[in-house]
């Protein structure tokens, strides 16, 4: 029974998707960040769009491009999951790829490590989504599950820095770690469908915003700070709502 249907309308409005696509691209290519490249080593602004692709053909990265791609379907994925649709299980598991690689050129080698994690537990969301898993209520496991991710994120992360190098200063570090860490108790939470699922991912999108403002990923910025209201409006939805089925995923969608 749905108890607020305004909350679930809102979490599958496809304007609101739209909107946010529409954030990341006109804050990005506004800022210019679509000109940023990774090449001979180091990050280089102010790439003109006209030269881009030559510059990709001495072996240049489109950073600043694919940050932008990345974070638009990063952001699809969060809505679909939002909806209870497993397509964005399956696109977090790809993009998780192109974020880590993404990641690592901004400074943050750990990357390594953390990443695959990310990847092995967005495959399981699939995997659990498929077989029927429902919304249900947090219990100890859920309590556990947060505990473990913090403890990992930090011990995965200090590991990184330590043998791949990379950024080493101990406020980039600890940012990274807790975010990680939230990421990881995040995915869990999210393959058990718990309620709390988008609490811990309000707590994720905070520290994430911390994260990119620190390493300047405008695209990332943008979308962290829509995917603040998201989280929000969809942990409502979750604890209000309930599982979805569906006939009503084919009434919302007409």
């Amino acid at each position: 029974m749905i108890r607020s249907p305004i909350i679930r309308k809102l979490v599958h409005s496809k304007h609101l998707d739209l909107l946010g696509v529409a954030l990341i691209l006109l804050v990005c290519i506004s800022r210019d960040f679509h000109e940023t490249i990774f090449y001979q080593g180091k990050i280089q602004f102010g790439t003109a769009i006209v030269d881009l692709w030559s510059m990709v053909g001495q072996g240049a990265f489109p950073l600043g491009l694919l940050s932008i791609i990345g974070a638009i379907f990063s952001l699809l994925s969060t809505r679909l999951i939002g909806k209870q649709n497993n397509v964005g299980n399956a696109i977090g598991v790809a993009t998780s790829v192109n974020s880590g690689a993404i990641d690592y050129l901004f400074g943050n080698h750990s990357a390594i490590l953390t990443y695959p994690i990310s990847f092995l537990l967005n495959s399981l969301s699939v995997f659990k989504w498929n077989a029927g898993q429902q919304i249900r209520k947090k219990d100890l496991r859920y309590y556990l599950i947060f505990v473990f991710g913090i403890v990992f994120g930090f011990a995965l992360v200090y590991l990184g820095a330590y043998l791949f190098g990379g950024k080493d200063d101990h406020a980039f570090l600890i940012v990274v770690s807790i975010t990680f860490g939230l990421s990881v108790g995040g995915n869990f939470a999210n393959a058990f469908k718990y309620e709390e699922t988008w609490l811990n991912w309000i707590f994720y999108n905070s520290v994430q915003l911390i994260k990119n403002i620190m390493i300047m990923n405008i695209a990332n910025v943008v979308k962290y700070i829509f995917y603040l209201f998201n989280a929000i409006v969809t942990l409502f939805d979750w604890k209000l709502n309930g599982d979805i089925t569906s006939d009503k995923q084919q009434a919302l969608a007409e």
